[in-house]
């Protein structure tokens, strides 16, 4: 939302000026209709005890203002006005328009020059400032899509050519493959295409997300009827992982589908993460009016100074393998976390690591049905 001293892009000619709206031009005239008058009213009973300097200070105040609101063109109308009530009101002969002392004259037209100077200066000053402004929201554009180049060109360069070698050396007439030899190549086209739907999805669900256009329709549903098909997702990888839901875990309120992506981008972290002889777990309570799901890691773990800087968008904090992913992952998790009414905070593993805490509301508890009165014996 922008105030009445500040422009949108809209508000800019194709030269890059700022470019005041007519509606803002229209609010400045309606300013200087109300302001000016009032003032006139507010002063006259004043004209003995006070002079003609405080009078044309006054009205010098009224005219920046309406230069704040409507730029140039009203600030000089306001301008004109203002010396025409001076000169009605406040310098003689009075209620003539005609200066009869040479002083006045001067202070007269020194408060027009310095109304115009004032006005100009700053409209200058606006188009100063929005220029800063574009350009902070410019080299931050500038940085973030940097960063996406970078990361993308990675990762999509990287499972793009292992699907591609694949499916290349399927296709060679001068190979005779084995059965176990093809199954293997077509896993890795396989996986390297899931990395990529992966990734694409991700995309696009942070575009949806930073839009606002991201559907959420929260259901009751039940953690271990989701975690199948999360860890089927996963592939193999996924049957490291060790499961730890209590079986009266209450129903929770959430889009399974948001959901199921949060948890196949927390895993797929955490597997990165995890040493082979210490697998990734997942575990659930119920904590008050709320349900968390902790997934956790036994890695290098992540310092606690750096918590908020995994969430930023691109980020691949200490991440030294070739399939770290984009750094969408822990940025959209949380932000599709909370679109649901949720969370997403970090916390340590006991004996070291890192715990993503996911926390969600619970399924409103189900109301007991009125019995029909047709069936009460």
């Amino acid at each position: 939302m922008h105030d009445l001293t500040t422009t949108s892009p809209g508000d800019r000619s194709p030269g890059g000026r700022v470019r005041l709206t007519a509606r803002r031009r229209v609010a400045a005239l309606v300013v200087a209709a109300v302001l000016l008058p009032a003032l006139a009213v507010l002063l006259v009973p004043l004209r003995d005890t006070v002079d003609l300097a405080t009078d044309v200070l006054a009205f010098l105040l009224a005219v920046v203002v309406v230069a704040s609101v409507g730029g140039l063109w009203p600030a000089l109308a306001a301008a004109v006005g203002s010396s025409l009530l001076l000169n009605y009101y406040f310098t003689a002969p009075l209620h003539r328009f005609a200066v009869g002392n040479r002083d006045d004259a001067i202070a007269l037209a020194a408060f027009i020059a310095v109304a115009v100077a004032v006005s100009a200066t700053g409209l200058r000053q606006r188009r100063l400032a929005d220029a800063a402004a574009s350009a902070a929201v410019l080299a931050e554009v500038d940085r973030t899509r940097a960063a996406l180049l970078t990361a993308v060109s990675h990762d999509l360069r990287s499972p793009l050519a292992s699907a591609k070698t694949a499916v290349s050396a399927l296709n060679a007439d001068d190979v005779a493959w084995t059965r176990g030899e093809r199954t293997e190549l077509l896993a890795t086209a396989d996986e390297s295409l899931d990395r990529l739907t992966r990734l694409v999805e991700n995309l696009l669900d942070m575009s949806r997300l930073q839009a606002g256009a991201l559907a959420v329709h929260p259901t009751a549903m039940g953690v271990d009827d989701l975690l199948p098909a999360v860890l089927a997702e996963l592939g193999d990888a996924g049957r490291r992982i060790e499961l730890d839901v209590p079986p009266d875990l209450p129903e929770l309120l959430a889009d399974p589908g948001l959901l199921e992506r949060i948890l196949v981008n927390l895993l797929s972290n955490t597997l990165r993460h995890s040493p082979p002889d210490r697998p990734p777990r997942v575990s659930a309570t119920a904590t008050g009016d709320r349900v968390e799901l902790r997934v956790a890691d036994s890695g290098p773990g992540v310092p606690e100074t750096e918590w908020e800087r995994i969430f930023v968008p691109f980020q691949r904090l200490g991440d030294r393998t070739t399939g770290a992913g984009v750094g969408l992952g822990l940025a959209l998790s949380r932000g599709l976390a909370e679109a649901m009414g949720g969370t997403l905070r970090p916390d340590r593993t006991p004996g070291g690591g890192l715990t993503m805490v996911l926390s969600l509301p619970p399924a409103p508890a189900a109301s007991a049905r009125t019995p029909d009165p047709e069936t009460v014996p």
